[in-house]
C-alpha cells in the first residue's frame, strides 16, 4: 500500500494505492509522502481537474465493498461532468430503495474520482463522504458543484 497527499483548493487529499488501483482518496487524514507513477498521475489529473482542463478521471479504481457498493460506485461513474441524478434516479436503475444508494454513496472511499458530489437527494444537497479537511462535508459538495457549473440550483 502507497499513500501520498497532494494539496487541492478544498484542502489537502490523501490518496491511498494498493496494487495497481486507487482504493481510497480523502481529505485530511494521515498524511503521506510515497511516489509512484500512479499516485502522481493521480495528483495531476485531480490538479487539472481543479485547473478546469479536466471534466473526468482515467485511473484504475478499485472500490473495496460489497457488490451493491461497487454498483453504486459504478452508476456515479457514469454521471457526467457538471450533472446532477437524485439517490432516487440510481436507486430507480438499481432496483433498490433512494436510502440504501444514499448510505452507499456515504460509503463511496474515492470521493471527487468517483462523483458521489454530483448526486442530490429529492429536496435538497443530501451528505457527502469527502468530509474532512477543515470544510464541512456539504459545503465541500456545494464547492465541487459549483467548480463544475452544476450549482445553478444553489446559487
Amino acid at each position: 500500500m502507497s499513500v501520498a497527499t497532494i494539496d487541492t483548493p478544498t484542502g489537502p487529499m490523501t490518496l491511498t494505492e494498493e496494487n495497481g488501483a486507487i482504493t481510497a482518496a480523502m481529505w485530511g487524514g494521515p498524511k503521506g509522502e510515497d511516489d509512484t507513477p500512479l499516485l502522481r498521475g493521480a495528483a495531476t489529473q485531480i490538479g487539472e481537474y481543479f485547473a478546469g482542463t479536466r471534466t473526468g478521471f482515467d485511473l484504475p479504481l478499485r472500490v473495496n465493498g460489497s457488490e451493491f457498493q461497487q454498483a453504486v460506485c459504478d452508476a456515479m461513474l457514469a454521471i457526467p461532468y457538471g450533472e446532477t441524478v437524485t439517490y432516487g434516479d440510481i436507486a430507480k436503475q438499481l432496483n433498490v430503495p433512494a436510502q440504501a444508494v444514499g448510505q452507499a454513496c456515504g460509503g463511496n472511499p474515492i470521493p471527487l474520482i468517483i462523483p458521489c458530489h454530483r448526486v442530490l437527494g429529492a429536496n435538497g444537497l443530501g451528505g457527502f463522504s469527502g468530509d474532512g479537511g477543515g470544510m464541512a462535508g456539504v459545503e465541500l459538495k456545494v464547492q465541487l458543484l459549483r467548480h463544475e457549473g452544476a450549482a445553478g440550483l444553489l446559487i
